[in-house]
């Protein structure tokens, strides 16, 4: 199959065209260098797959390439593209996460929609929604039926895109699946993300930060399980117009992630808990009984072995230098104001430590891995 991947240069847009190439598919990966993270990284996402020679990659913005040229004789879309992160996603940023997330969706469907009409239809276009679509719910497990409510600006673009989607669908046959991914981590995950911060700081000796008091949970989710998803919304018949919840199948609170990063690390985990941030939900859950049925979905990677190659990639990269000096770089260009304003900087995370100045160390129950 000839396929394209948007965001192809990100976290899991990078791991998704790496297994359809391994697969014997040929991608068209298309990435816009969006400096919310630096461009080194990306970069370094592509190096594997710069080598195969059914990888042809393409610079440009959704809003701005030529649409029905990149469309042209693709079977498969993954439409990964988007601007990440919940808590940047208020004030002046909002307008970003409106062009990147609901008018790019659009105008890719758009333009998929005029293709069908010419007489060359894609066969499927898998969306990458998110659990944020769901908000603060308080029936957990979630299953796709549950109320979106979503708490944050970026969940409620996300939700959009998604509703993009299935309108298309209905009204114009489009082959849409949309996958609700629940806290992907993993090997190249963002600098902003919280597996990714916590095992830098853990070998750099550094106590960590973490937003509210640790007993909130989430469903994690190893992107290799994200990416197989992927594969399977692309060729089960019975996934088109579906929206299917993809998650790691465990709900686990950030105290025992801590305690289990100190046991794979065999370092002490010293945590700084710092007060709530706005957009921020409160529990995640899902009910993956849908995919399962539909897709044949099933996760695969435990939390303690996912965690342990993340946290080992880590390593790797530290050693080689490689690892970002300032947890600013997952904001490139953006300036020091922006960065307070939008609660993003160190400096300011560091200040809130100071609100009930809560610390707890994490002793490595298991000695060596």
């Amino acid at each position: 199959m000839r396929c394209l991947v948007t965001g192809v240069a990100g976290f899991v847009g990078s791991h998704l065209a790496e297994r359809l190439l391994k697969d014997g598919h040929s991608v068209c990966g298309i990435d816009a260098f969006i400096d919310y993270y630096p461009r080194l990284i990306k970069e370094r996402n592509l190096a594997a797959l710069r080598d195969y020679d059914d990888f042809h990659f393409i610079e440009g913005n959704l809003l701005n390439v030529s649409l029905p040229a990149l469309l042209e004789g693709v079977d498969w879309v993954f439409h990964q593209a988007a601007q990440a992160g919940v808590r940047a996603s208020w004030g002046h940023e909002f307008a970003r996460y409106v062009n990147c997330n609901v008018l790019a969706t659009q105008l890719l469907l758009e333009a998929a929609s005029e293709q069908a009409k010419r007489g060359a239809p894609v066969q499927r276009i898998v969306y990458a929604s998110s659990s944020s679509v769901y908000g603060d719910t308080l029936t957990l497990p979630v299953c796709e039926e549950t109320a979106t409510q979503p708490l944050s600006p970026y969940g409620m673009t996300k939700l959009a895109a998604e509703h993009l989607c299935t309108l298309y669908h209905r009204n114009f046959g489009l082959p849409t699946v949309s996958l609700r991914y629940f806290t992907v981590y993993g090997p190249r995950q963002r600098p902003d993300m919280a597996f990714h911060r916590f095992c830098k700081a853990v070998i750099q000796r550094e106590p960590l930060h973490i937003f509210g008091d640790g007993t909130q949970t989430r469903d994690f989710t190893f992107v290799s399980d994200i990416v197989e998803a992927n594969i399977r919304a692309a060729t089960a018949e019975g996934a088109i117009g579906e929206v299917m919840n993809i998650a790691g199948g465990s709900r686990v609170n950030l105290h025992d992630v801590m305690q289990l990063l100190g046991e794979v690390s065999n370092l002490p985990v010293e945590v700084s808990f710092v007060e709530k941030q706005h957009g921020d939900v409160r529990d995640t859950y899902a009910d993956t009984s849908k995919a399962a049925r539909v897709l044949g979905y099933a996760p695969t990677v435990s939390l303690r072995e996912g965690l342990l190659r993340e946290f080992t990639e880590m390593e790797a990269l530290i050693a080689d230098g490689l690892s970002e000096a300032s947890d600013e770089s997952r904001v490139g260009h953006r300036n020091k104001e922006t960065l307070i304003a939008d609660g993003l900087s160190e400096a300011s995370d560091e200040s809130r430590v100071g609100v009930g100045n809560k610390k707890r160390v994490y002793a490595p129950a298991v000695v060596g891995r």
